[in-house]
């Protein structure tokens, strides 16, 4: 609350987050833009693990990740403030004890699904390659997973995937699917980070499930772990994916942006055996074509195209709207 008795002129959201956050603040003022912000709003996001919402509250945003207050709920807030911290002095988490009195005012949480705790260990390449369909906002607790990119620390994780952002932070980890029908191919991109080709034809249905490559926060005696379905990694060829990792992003004369994903390693278990299926392990770079322009209103994922020549080591992917009638399935 010291920056709302500060009074700075003009200003109409609070943000409070965490030092081992990463933000898109472009996004983040995107979203807002959508509200009218002399009402009372109180947006943030929920821990993915389970338990950490039956530990603290299913009706908080977690502080790590950034909960957002609009200036007249901040104001509220901060009038009520000793008060409230007599009430709740029993609570120990900041973010609680906000929530605890935002509820008192008569205001709930408002959920934004871009805003991420990140209350998962190890390995995030799972949950990164199948964002949800919504605006990415932050990323918290990203000292405590693996490096994101391979051969990177965290550090250059962090410049590497804010590099892609630079360009476009609307589609930032936006989960775009397309098939290849003549060698049953289908590719996966989570723009800015990953790419994935299966060596079958997948249905968005499924592939918008993240493979779990991470594990739980904490200890959790029995499923389910997770705020969100999930499916298991697999060794079948039909159903795991070969992996590429951004590398580089450009604008091109004809005012796109160009991403590429280059191979991270060999899968090495062998192709799908379903006939009609090809091999895709000679695959090395994958090239995304995308509209310059921001995608702010995501009522519908895109779509795209797949340029292809037989043999060649590099796939084109083009990015478009999807047609009226279009399954992507």
């Amino acid at each position: 609350m010291e920056v709302f008795r500060e009074k700075h002129e003009g200003v109409r959201w609070l943000v409070m987050g965490d030092d081992d956050s990463i933000f898109f603040l472009d996004n983040m003022v995107e979203i807002l833009a959508q509200y009218d912000h002399t009402k009372y709003y109180y947006f943030g996001g929920h821990s993915e693990f389970i338990l950490s919402n039956y530990w603290y509250s299913f009706n908080q945003g977690f502080g790590g990740a950034g909960f957002i207050l609009s200036y007249p709920l901040a104001k509220a807030l901060a009038r009520d403030m000793m008060s409230c911290l007599k009430r709740y002095a029993h609570l120990n988490a900041a973010d609680r004890t906000t929530m605890t009195s935002i509820a008192d005012i008569g205001v709930n949480l408002s959920p934004l699904l871009g805003v991420h705790q990140i209350d998962l260990r190890g390995d995030l390449s799972g949950f990164l390659s199948s964002h949800p369909k919504s605006l990415l906002v932050s990323l918290h607790h990203f000292d405590m997973v693996d490096p994101i990119f391979p051969s990177m620390d965290r550090a250059q994780s962090g410049y590497h995937i804010l590099n892609a952002a630079n360009y476009d932070q609307s589609r930032m980890l936006q989960q775009t699917i397309c098939h290849k029908r003549s060698t049953n191919w289908t590719f996966s991109v989570s723009w800015g980070y990953s790419a994935h080709i299966y060596e079958k034809i997948m249905p968005r249905s499924w592939l918008q499930n993240p493979i779990e490559t991470f594990k739980t926060w904490a200890k959790s005696p029995r499923p389910p772990h997770y705020m969100f379905d999930t499916r298991r990694p697999s060794w079948d060829p039909c159903e795991a994916p070969h992996v590429f990792f951004f590398k580089s992003v450009e604008r091109t004369p004809r005012n796109e942006i160009l991403t590429t994903y280059s191979r991270a390693w060999p899968r090495g278990i062998g192709d799908c055996s379903y006939t009609g299926n090809y091999s895709a392990e000679y695959i090395s770079e994958i090239h995304v074509y995308s509209p310059a322009t921001k995608r702010i209103e995501i009522d519908r994922c895109e779509c795209c195209d797949i340029v292809h020549e037989t043999g060649s080591s590099k796939a084109d992917i083009k990015y478009r709207e999807c047609k009226e009638d279009e399954i992507i399935a």
